[in-house]
């Protein structure tokens, strides 16, 4: 049962235009409107062209943005009562939302593995084998935590603010964990807060792949352990609402 489902939520996902667009098309735009307007520029204090920065940048943005709506749109299923017709089934409240998980976490590849070879094919951007996987696979499993986040958010807010909620976590992780402006030029108290973002360190692991810097064991470790706090409050949270049915 939870393969059957875990399918269908595939299927519905990978129909929805707007989230194609956003999640897919768009990255890849602001990829190469940023390369065109800052492409030739180098990295402070490295030889690495700031294309392969951005490319790391639009390819994290967009498995995180894809990640995060995917799951958030179980704020619609509640609302259109989806949820409390599942429980009437033999899919399990585990198998349930791990398969929501899952789908985020798939959904969260296609837009990694575009901007990368849009990255390669028409901007040039040349890596070392390991950086492309670290570039690639890297990020895409560093998306996790964003997989799970969203579908805390799906079950926490309504039909009405889930879009406005979804769309502000995004841009503020965005920022804040150094996808939109580099962090290294964040003041000392922002550089904090900014390391104790899962964002952050999904950066990282992208733009380490550009810069050759392949030790991701702090990346792990902290995502991880974000995965498992909001695993722990997505549990917790749809046991209450079973609760109350």
């Amino acid at each position: 049962m939870k393969t059957g489902y875990l399918v269908l939520e595939a299927k519905r996902a990978m129909r929805n235009p707007r989230f194609l667009f956003f999640t897919m098309v768009f990255p890849v735009v602001l990829f190469l409107v940023d390369a065109g307007t800052f492409g030739k520029e180098r990295v402070d204090g490295t030889t690495v062209s700031y294309t392969a920065y951005l490319m790391c940048s639009m390819a994290a943005y967009g498995a995180f943005a894809a990640a995060m709506n995917s799951g958030a749109r179980t704020a619609l299923e509640r609302a259109a009562g989806w949820q409390r017709q599942l429980r009437l089934t033999p899919l399990t409240p585990s198998g349930y939302l791990t398969a929501k998980a899952a789908v985020g976490f798939m959904v969260a590849l296609p837009p990694v593995f575009l901007v990368s070879v849009v990255g390669g094919l028409v901007e040039g951007v040349h890596l070392t084998p390991a950086g492309w996987m670290q570039a690639v696979l890297g990020v895409w499993a560093a998306t996790l935590p964003f997989a799970v986040l969203g579908l805390l958010i799906g079950q926490l807010a309504t039909s009405e603010t889930v879009q406005v909620l979804t769309v502000g976590v995004t841009m503020l992780f965005g920022f804040l964990g150094g996808i939109f402006i580099p962090s290294a030029v964040f003041p000392d108290w922002l550089n904090i807060v900014s390391k104790a973002l899962p964002s952050y360190w999904l950066a990282e692991i992208g733009h380490g792949a550009a810069l050759g810097n392949h030790d991701t064991a702090t990346a792990v470790a902290v995502l991880g352990a974000w995965t498992v706090v909001l695993a722990f409050a997505v549990t917790r949270r749809y046991r209450r609402d079973s609760a109350r049915v």
